[in-house]
Parts: structure tokens; C-alpha cells; sequence
């Protein structure tokens, strides 16, 4: 057997230890069980994708639709920051 270190943050890893429990395996079972994925899948066994509401060309749209709002007279908002955690 092999030991593999790893550093995380120590609120997730609580957080993933309360959701594996439940699910009736501990962190080290749902590791090894991510590593068969990786290896049957030959990658990452989920997709991995950038919010598209970031990219270059949607943030132009957007900056472009607030001038366009400002130019007819429109109201712009500002922004409510949202805290995901």
C-alpha cells in the first residue's frame, strides 16, 4: 500500500468526512474510489468547465449592453455581491 499525502482546506475536508459518513465510507475509501475512476476513465471522471458568464467575449456583451442601457436612458444597477460559501 502506498501513502499519499495531500493538503486541504480543513472546513472541506470536515464537510466531506459529514457527507462520506453518511454515505457509509471514510475520506480514504472515497479517494481510492476516485483514483479507479480516474484510471477507468483515462482522466478526470467529471466534466471540468469554466463558467462561460466570465469568458472575454460575454463580459464585452455585457459591458457593451450597459453603455448601450446608459446611452438610452436605462438604469444600470450595481451589483449585489453574493458570498458562496
Amino acid at each position: 500500500m502506498a501513502d499519499v499525502n495531500i493538503h486541504v482546506d480543513d472546513t472541506l475536508k470536515n464537510q466531506a468526512e459529514i457527507v462520506l459518513s453518511e454515505l457509509g465510507i471514510n475520506l480514504s475509501i472515497a479517494t481510492t474510489m476516485f483514483l479507479k475512476q480516474v484510471v477507468r476513465c483515462n482522466g478526470i471522471p467529471f466534466d471540468l468547465r469554466i463558467d462561460p458568464f466570465y469568458s472575454p467575449e460575454n463580459q464585452a456583451h455585457l459591458l457593451a449592453a450597459k453603455k448601450r442601457m446608459e446611452a438610452t436612458g436605462g438604469t444600470v444597477h450595481e451589483l449585489i455581491e453574493v458570498d458562496d460559501d
